[in-house]
């Protein structure tokens, strides 16, 4: 799929190269795609529940219960998971089950993450205030959402259109101004962005896409689910000789699509 832009940058920002015209031209396009969305997602942030508060609690819980508890220490990446209100990227239907332990449906046969595997995925990038992130697979934006929080800037490819549009909408309606959509293969990265500080992938290719190492910096790290069936989460280190692979624990991603597939 040809790759195209959502969302328009700040003047001057990372990666602003003609964002807003790339916007009007997909948001253009995809009017009907949002109205269907709408009526899925419900209405949020209105007076219906301007902040999100009633979800506070249920917020705190999982952070406590499915987080700490589980061995996420890094207090940046605590924050961000109190801190990024998880129901604004799930619809409606889906509200009362948003801070649950298990990953929830979005449509068109992709998740949203189980909370504690975000948070475990962004603690091992180990990714820093200035740090440059690309995200492979943005499904809702939850994800995108919360290493905004922690990162300078994220760039996240997402494609599935649909998905790609409402999360774009979605981030920018929640002020995530350092977060960069565009509709495209993931595999082939993003390359005018390169080098990346961290690169994290949310679909699981058969193995690792050459692409998306050439475009982490040498000392940079790569969060991916690797496998068909049975997947490792592996942490990659890129070193100036190649890279070093740790496995972290075993997973369940839905599989990378595109040209990830058949890469020769």
């Amino acid at each position: 799929m040809e790759s195209r832009r959502l969302g328009s940058d700040p003047a001057g920002g990372p990666g602003g190269r003609g964002g807003r015209t790339a916007a009007i031209a997909v948001l253009g396009l995809a009017v009907g795609t949002l109205l269907v969305a709408s009526a899925m997602f419900g209405t949020v942030g209105t007076d219906q529940d301007p902040q999100g508060e009633r979800f506070a609690a249920a917020r705190q819980r999982m952070v406590e219960d499915q987080i700490r508890r589980r061995g996420i220490d890094d207090p940046r990446v605590v924050a961000a998971m109190r801190e990024v209100p998880r129901h604004e990227f799930v619809p409606e239907a889906e509200w009362s089950e948003a801070y649950e332990d298990r990953p929830l449906p979005i449509g068109y046969g992709q998740t949203i993450s189980q909370p504690y595997i975000v948070a475990l995925m962004s603690e091992l990038a180990a990714v820093g205030p200035q740090s440059r992130v690309l995200e492979i697979g943005t499904g809702s934006g939850y994800h995108a959402a919360v290493l905004s929080r922690l990162a300078g800037a994220v760039f996240s490819v997402e494609i599935v259109e649909p998905l790609g549009v409402r999360a774009s909408e979605a981030l920018k309606r929640l002020s995530y101004d350092n977060v960069h959509v565009r509709i495209g293969d993931g595999y082939q990265g993003w390359p005018e962005e390169a080098p990346f500080d961290a690169i994290l992938l949310t679909a699981a290719p058969p193995e690792i896409p050459q692409p998306l190492l050439d475009q982490l910096k040498v000392g940079g790290r790569m969060v991916v689910p690797v496998g068909d069936w049975d997947q490792d989460l592996q942490l990659v280190t890129k070193t100036a000789d190649g890279m070093t692979t740790r496995s972290v624990i075993p997973v369940r991603f839905v599989p990378m699509t595109g040209r990830a597939q058949n890469p020769r």
